[in-house]
């Protein structure tokens, strides 16, 4: 009798952000680990405000030593940053540290959620913090979160203490200390009971410091906390967890947090806010093996047995124990562990068999109604019978195709098909930003995409794989892949996209006085055979010329340029300019945003077409600006738009006779922070100061500049900062030349 095991789809599932990444092929060491895993029922959930908040060394501890499902919450994807690589800041950059936090659990073993909360800067206390932030709704979704992936144990990174931190870090503290009461009431945000079940954690620690205690002036009682020793060696991952603590907190490239690792012992404290009393362990008490569920002693005989009999040299042996272990699972009363541990199985079965599954694409952005060309692969590296039983292209067809094709020791089994995407299909828009939020929050309606990193796969196929007399599903997301020259096989994130884009070239234009000036737009084809006609929408009062500009284009991903001359009213304004494409009758307002670094799978979202446009009386002075880019920025665009001439300078263009050529020279954001020459640069700068020279220093932060002289005067970089936009702002010296000049 044939015996069907399918894996539930849990809410909580496809947390790591796997989609854009090459299909996993785990080793040797790998497999053991995950066996061992297999008899672990423990879970922990740790809370902060921000990407790069979260306690790495925690986090690879407890999911690779104790093996317990470790999560990551995050109250804000980190939109009010800066940004160290790049010139993406506010939404841009919030998917960028999105991703680096993905990358980190990737590297770490845990899995990443978030709240709707947008971080929307520097805040001084929790106060101010909550009256931006919706806080009921960011409430509900640390509710939503630990009842989706139900925790033991909660740790916080900050305390409960104002003014000690960031406003958003003690809002966070704040907040998990309320859902640890609320998550288990079923009267508390019952609207979420449709999807999840009331989940009481057992306790909750915040993770406190020596640095806590210097920076709030206390002495730090170490008896009285609870001590983690995290600083252990896996001898299966061949790193102790603070060198895998390293490369995880490494992947917050953009806030410039590259770490060393280090080796031997870390203790870590916890102090217990919650729950029933804790001596020694956060897990004391609590079950973590088979024994917490009904009738798990019947799945841990077969899974003991499988770590037993498993051999490292040949892993399809425990095949057999993992089917039974299976067959057992399905007599587990408790389906939230039952479903885990399925999953769990599915994916060792996997891996002992070195059974690879891949669908991939020749282009990675389709649009709805156009055609995608699939190529599947599949192929079984053990001498165990499995056959491919039946495909499913899920959103593409609802008729499974069965195969019943044999899988033959290592030899692979392909086959190709042609798929039309259906008109309806939704653009693949972060799920975050497809609605307009406020300064305070993101608006997600879907109850069941809140928490989620990112968006699910834009396609995925199902294959039902025959082991034996078993059958288990295995859901493949579509990807792009490609063979780079020097990077050799490359994956990209398969995107749905819009038919047309229209990129206009700068952010901001500047009308000096009056003056009509060219605004040029990029018309992309999202597809071939495109036809249409481009407009500009202006404030009322603005004019542009022409009116509309016809055009078309063969291939898909062809780009087209051009200009409308844009005259402003005859009073300063300013407001938005949009650039509008009609194509088929519909018409589309989408730019095409892509950003591309090699730490992170490449993102495509489609911002609006907008700029913003300015008619201002300007009393220009000087023509000609020398800029020394640092992290990135836009300025020299700004300054152009003015009508300066810029000329970006390298690093040997800064010598003393150079720059005697310009009016002035300006330091981009964060130059004193990235520009590592400059520590020795500096010289020649402060010599074309002293003859004369204007130089204009802009952003930078006081952590790890290359020089603590980024002035020819002293001066000192401080940490304090103003929060409250609407805090009056008085001029000390008000008849200063700085001031006047």
């Amino acid at each position: 009798m044939l015996v069907r095991i399918g894996i539930l789809i849990m809410l909580y599932a496809c947390s790591i952000g796997i989609r854009a990444q090459a299909p996993n092929k785990p080793n040797a060491a790998d497999i053991h680990l995950m066996l061992k895993k297999l008899n672990v029922l423990g879970s922990v959930m740790y809370v902060a405000a921000h990407p790069d908040d979260e306690n790495t060394r925690m986090i690879a501890y407890y999911a690779n030593e104790k093996l317990f499902r470790t999560a990551y919450l995050s109250a804000t994807r980190g939109d009010g940053g800066q940004n160290l690589i790049g010139p993406e800041i506010r939404e841009g950059l919030g998917i960028i540290r999105t991703q680096e936090l993905l990358a980190a659990r990737r590297t770490d073993g845990g899995s990443q959620f978030f709240s709707r909360a947008n971080d929307f800067g520097y805040s001084k206390d929790p106060d101010e913090t909550f009256n931006i932030w919706d806080r009921e709704k960011v409430l509900a979704d640390f509710v939503w979160n630990i009842r989706k992936f139900r925790p033991d144990v909660l740790i916080t990174r900050f305390s409960l203490m104002p003014k000690v931190t960031h406003g958003h870090h003690t809002a966070s503290a704040i907040l998990a200390n309320e859902a640890f009461d609320l998550a288990g009431d079923p009267n508390a945000f019952p609207e979420q009971l449709e999807y999840v079940e009331p989940w009481q954690p057992r306790r909750i620690f915040w993770n406190t410091s020596w640095w806590f205690y210097r920076s709030s002036g206390q002495e730090m009682d170490t008896s009285k906390f609870i001590t983690v020793d995290v600083g252990a060696y896996n001898t299966l991952l061949g790193k102790s967890y603070n060198e895998i603590a390293a490369l995880s907190r490494s992947m917050h490239k953009s806030q410039g947090f590259g770490a060393t690792g280090s080796r031997g012992s870390e203790i870590e404290y916890l102090e217990q806010w919650k729950g029933d009393k804790a001596s020694q362990d956060p897990f004391e008490g609590i079950d973590t093996g088979w024994g917490r569920v009904e009738n798990g002693e019947n799945v841990a005989e077969h899974t003991q047995n499988a770590l037993h009999n498993y051999m490292p040299d040949d892993p399809s042996r425990i095949i057999p124990d993992l089917l039974q272990a299976l067959k057992a699972l399905e007599q587990v009363k408790d389906e939230y562990w039952a479903s885990v541990k399925r999953q769990e199985i599915h994916d060792i079965i996997k891996a002992c068999l070195g059974l690879y599954l891949e669908v991939k694409t020749d282009a990675f952005r389709v649009v709805p109604g156009d055609s995608i060309n699939l190529s599947l692969e599949a192929i079984n590296r053990a001498n165990v019978e499995v056959s491919l039983s039946t495909v499913r292209y899920n959103d593409l067809t609802s008729e499974p195709e069965k195969l019943n094709q044999k899988l033959s020791y290592n030899t692979p089994f392909f086959m190709d098909k042609k798929m039309a995407i259906p008109a309806e299909t939704p653009f693949s828009q972060p799920h975050w930003l497809k609605k307009d939020g406020s300064l305070g929050m993101y608006t997600v309606e879907e109850q069941t995409l809140i928490g989620l990193p990112e968006n699910p796969p834009a396609l995925t196929v199902d294959m039902t794989v025959k082991v034996q007399d078993y059958y288990l599903d295995y859901t493949v997301p579509v990807v792009y892949k490609t063979n780079d020259p020097v990077d050799g096989e490359v994956y990209k994130p398969l995107a749905i996209t819009p038919p047309v884009f229209a990129n206009i070239t700068d952010a901001v234009y500047i009308m000096a006085n009056g003056q009509a000036k060219p605004v040029n737009v990029k018309v992309i084809a999202g597809k071939s055979n495109l036809e249409g006609a481009l407009s500009l929408e202006l404030p009322r009062g603005w004019s542009a010329s022409p009116a509309s500009i016809d055009f078309s284009m063969e291939n898909k991903g062809e780009e087209q340029s051009f200009d409308f001359m844009v005259t402003p009213p005859n009073y300063q304004d300013e407001g938005l300019v949009k650039a509008l494409v009609t194509v088929d009758g519909k018409t589309y307002n989408y730019a095409l945003n892509v950003i591309d670094y090699d730490h992170i799978p490449m993102q495509t979202r489609f911002p609006e077409s907008n700029a913003r446009i300015v008619n201002i009386d300007i009393q220009k002075r000087g023509e000609s600006i020398g800029y020394i880019m640092g992290a990135g920025d836009e300025i020299p665009a700004s300054l152009r738009q003015i009508g300066y001439d810029v000329t970006e300078l390298g690093e040997e263009d800064i010598t003393s006779d150079n720059l005697q050529q310009f009016d002035a020279v300006i330091l981009g954001v964060r130059a004193f922070n990235t520009v590592d020459r400059l520590k020795f640069l500096k010289d020649e700068l402060f010599n074309y100061v002293e003859n004369g020279g204007t130089m204009v220093v802009q952003y930078n932060t006081s952590h790890r500049l290359v020089t603590q002289e980024i002035s020819p005067i002293p001066l000192k970089l401080s940490r304090d900062r103003v929060t409250v936009e609407e805090a009056p702002v008085r001029f000390l010296a008000e008849n200063h030349p700085v001031l006047n000049f």
